[in-house]
């Protein structure tokens, strides 16, 4: 075996490995369960960071030289990578933009709630936004 199939067979092997984690992530946010996500681990993260060199490392023509059931594997195990890692990202953000949500409607009850004058109470001053449940002013 060449190396440069060799090559191919390892990105077949970690493309494999990152997409059933991915699949194991969103199991666990479809479940409600995003604590059980795998890809937070050490393990996965060193594998992503090694699936990414290798990949770019890869060249058209390498593929191109290598056998037709190797790039064949190839595309099939790359093009599972992508759609989980798709649906992934489609979750996290849906689960993201929900969660700050939540957090935008709590600190404008807070504020509103601060905000409100008492009947027999001296003239409250207008004070600013105290920003505590705001970070990055995104929300």
């Amino acid at each position: 075996m060449s190396p440069d199939v060799q090559n191919i067979e390892l990105l077949i092997a970690m493309a494999e490995r990152l997409s059933a984690a991915i699949e194991a992530d969103i199991a666990a946010l479809k479940a409600g369960r995003p604590q059980d996500m795998r890809t937070p681990d050490p393990e996965i993260q060193r594998l992503s960071a090694v699936y990414g060199r290798e990949a770019a490392g890869l060249d058209a023509q390498r593929a191109r030289s290598a056998p037709a059931d190797v790039r064949r594997r190839l595309l099939a195990s790359t093009g599972r990578f992508r759609d989980n890692l798709a649906l992934h990202t489609r979750l996290l953000t849906r689960l993201s933009r929900a969660s700050e949500g939540i957090v935008k409607a709590v600190a404008d009850e807070v504020e509103r709630r601060r905000a409100a004058t008492r009947p027999y109470a001296p003239a409250a001053r207008p004070r600013p936004a105290a920003g505590a449940m705001l970070y990055n002013s995104v929300i």
